[in-house]
C-alpha cells in the first residue's frame, strides 16, 4: 500500500508544482480534443438537426449509417487514417502522420456520429406541439424549426458533452496517428498508457486526476444548464 500511497502524494505533488511536462500534455490533450470535437460538431449539429426534422430519401438509410457508426472501433477508425495519411497513402505528399493534425482527423471521424445521433434523436425527441403551436400562431416553417431546435437545446449540449467524454478518453486512434511522441503528440490517455506501463505511477495518476477533474466540471456545467433548462420549460 505504501507504493500506492506514494504515488498519489508525487502526483499531487506535479499537479501543486504546475510541472511543465504535465501542463504541455494536458493542454495539448485539450486542444486535440476540443478542436476535433468543435470542427465535427460544425457539420454534425446541422446533419443531426435535418435528420430530427425533415423527412427526405434515403433519411432512414443515412440515420442507419450514423447510429451504426457511433460503435467504430477506434483502433479502425486509426489504421484507416493512418493508411490514407502514409508516405504511400493518397495524402502521403502533406506529412501530417505522426502530427496532432493526423490526431484530430482521426477524433472528427469518432465524434461526428456521436454527436449527429444524438442531436437527432434530442431534435426528434420535443413534443410535436412545440411545432404545430409555432406555426399556427403565424410563425414560418423556418422560424418552427428554430423553436424546436430551440427546445432540444439541453440535448444538444449534452450531445457535445458526451462527444469530448469519447475523444477525452480516446487511446487506440490517436496512438496509431500520433505515435505518442514526447513533446508533440503524447496526450493525457497516451501518456498514462506508457507511463503505467513502465511503472511511473506519479505521473499517470497525475494525469488521470486531471482527467477525471475534467470530467466533473464538464458534467456539473452540464448539470446546471439542464436545471435551468427545466426551469426555463
Amino acid at each position: 500500500m505504501d507504493y500506492i500511497f506514494e504515488g498519489f502524494t508525487q502526483a499531487f505533488y506535479l499537479i501543486k508544482a504546475l510541472d511543465a511536462e504535465l501542463l504541455a500534455i494536458v493542454l495539448l490533450s485539450l486542444e486535440v480534443s476540443l478542436g476535433a470535437l468543435c470542427v465535427a460538431s460544425f457539420a454534425a449539429i446541422p446533419f443531426g438537426v435535418a435528420l430530427g426534422l425533415k423527412q427526405f430519401p434515403f433519411r432512414r438509410l443515412l440515420l442507419s449509417i450514423v447510429n451504426t457508426c457511433v460503435g467504430l472501433p477506434p483502433v479502425v477508425v486509426g489504421l484507416f487514417v493512418f493508411l490514407f495519411l502514409s508516405r504511400s497513402g493518397p495524402f502521403g505528399s502533406l506529412a501530417l502522420l505522426y502530427t496532432p493534425t493526423a490526431m484530430v482527423i482521426a477524433q472528427i471521424i469518432l465524434a461526428f456520429p456521436i454527436v449527429a445521433s444524438l442531436v437527432q434523436a434530442a431534435v426528434a425527441g420535443v413534443d410535436p406541439q412545440v411545432r404545430l403551436t409555432a406555426l399556427t400562431l403565424g410563425a414560418t416553417p423556418r422560424q418552427a424549426d428554430r423553436m424546436v431546435v430551440c427546445e432540444a437545446r439541453t440535448g444538444i449540449i449534452a450531445a457535445l458533452v458526451a462527444g469530448y467524454g469519447r475523444l477525452a478518453a480516446e487511446v487506440g486512434a490517436i496512438l496509431i496517428v500520433g505515435g505518442n511522441i514526447a513533446g508533440t503528440t503524447r496526450v493525457m490517455t497516451t501518456t498514462i498508457a506508457m507511463e503505467a506501463d513502465k511503472g511511473n505511477f506519479e505521473l499517470a495518476l497525475a494525469l488521470g486526476i486531471v482527467l477525471i477533474t475534467i470530467s466533473l466540471v464538464i458534467n456539473g456545467v452540464l448539470s446546471v444548464l439542464q436545471h435551468q433548462g427545466r426551469r426555463a420549460s
